[in-house]
């Protein structure tokens, strides 16, 4: 594990996206309420919350942080969700983990709860946007690059 306690606390946030491509139907039916086991959105907006704040206890060196906020969003297109989760944190070292941790969760919590209408569904593109705060500062993903494009 890497040794942060000489480094200061700033604010950091990171920022990742992934896309979970489906059959139109499903998407359908996902924007309509019509999954049988629920509210697809609101579980998986709450797994994603949930997955953030446990990521130092699935990986292994990832160090355990007070996150301040998780926000995970969603848009549904034609024959896909993409999911964006947002983590700030004021502490040591950065939430990127958390962030992507959050945004797979979320997309796997997709996937389980529309399973039994389309088991053709990839989860795609779980990619870090962007991050800022520490001593190397802001990061962002060029703006030509789109990993959720097909």
């Amino acid at each position: 594990m890497v040794d942060v306690t000489s480094k200061d606390s700033t604010h950091r946030r990171a920022v990742a996206r992934c896309r979970v491509a489906m059959e139109p139907d499903t998407a359908s039916k996902i924007a309509s309420g019509a999954i049988t086991k629920g509210d697809v959105l609101a579980v998986a907006r709450v797994a994603g919350i949930q997955a953030a704040k446990q990521t130092s206890n699935l990986l292994p060196l990832c160090h355990p942080l007070l996150v301040g906020s998780v926000y995970v969003n969603f848009r549904i297109e034609d024959s896909s969700v993409e999911v964006e989760a947002q983590v700030d944190t004021v502490d040591r070292t950065g939430v990127e983990m958390e962030a992507l941790t959050a945004c797979s969760v979320a997309a796997l919590t997709i996937y389980d709860m529309c399973k039994s209408f389309d088991r053709s569904m990839t989860i795609e593109a779980l990619t870090l946007w962007e991050k800022t705060g520490g001593r190397s500062g802001t990061w962002r993903r060029e703006p030509d690059f789109d990993a959720l494009e097909s």
